[in-house]
């Protein structure tokens, strides 16, 4: 099947130039991937479904001019198909290897996305800067850790009121129960929208930030992970 009808299938309503940006997309990460390692998924039918319209799902919950941080945003998931859909956000991509910058950094060029920023940083190491702590009102991850870990990485980027959006699987349930006290501590509230989705059971924690992130949040690089809270 030909990219075009794939993108038509996976993603159905958008523009005509969105399904043009999306088929750039396909094609220029499956050509860096062949020199980098960005994705191990690399039949366009597959992208198509399991990182375009995958990221998509929870585009209904970003407020209309958001300002959005995608953190360890890798290949550009899910930030950068939001933004694809969604022109209006103020997106910031976030990713700890340089490499990974360099071809979002190559993408967005090609697609002629406006206010998408990049930053060169570990998530610990990003939340410390006065420019990105507690600016953002979503943040996004997949992908990335399990939820107690995220939650450390993710909330101190909001804003009172802003969303921490966590992608995740049927397990969504079982790590947010997990996560009682990493949202006690960093004064959130959360709950679980589910999707429907031919590639999988698809969940998002949805994360309220209710109060302000105490300063010793993020811990320093390596320790969320190695003890999450």
């Amino acid at each position: 099947m030909a990219l075009e009808a794939i993108l038509h299938e996976a993603l159905p309503g958008l523009t005509s130039g969105q399904y043009a940006a999306f088929a750039t997309y396909c094609e220029l990460l499956l050509d860096w991937n062949s020199r980098m390692n960005l994705t191990a998924i690399t039949e366009p039918g597959e992208v198509a479904q399991k990182h375009f319209a995958d990221s998509l799902l929870p585009a209904a919950l970003l407020p209309e001019g958001a300002k959005v941080i995608d953190v360890g945003t890798g290949a550009g998931f899910p930030g950068l198909p939001l933004k694809i859909l969604r022109p209006d956000i103020r997106l910031t991509l976030l990713d700890s290897l340089q490499k990974r910058i360099g071809f979002l950094q190559a993408l967005c060029e090609a697609l002629g996305l406006l206010d998408v920023a990049f930053f060169h940083a570990r998530a610990e190491d990003g939340a410390r800067q006065p420019n990105l702590r507690a600016g953002f009102d979503i943040a996004l991850s997949r992908a990335v850790a399990p939820c107690p870990v995220l939650l450390e990485l993710t909330v101190p980027f909001l804003r009172l009121g802003g969303q921490s959006l966590m992608y995740k699987g049927p397990q969504a349930a079982e790590e947010l129960a997990g996560a009682r006290n990493a949202l006690s501590l960093l004064r959130c509230e959360a709950r679980i929208e589910a999707y429907p989705a031919p590639w999988g059971e698809r969940r998002v924690i949805i994360a309220t930030k209710r109060g302000e992130t105490a300063k010793a949040y993020p811990r320093k690089a390596g320790t969320p992970a190695k003890a999450p809270l």
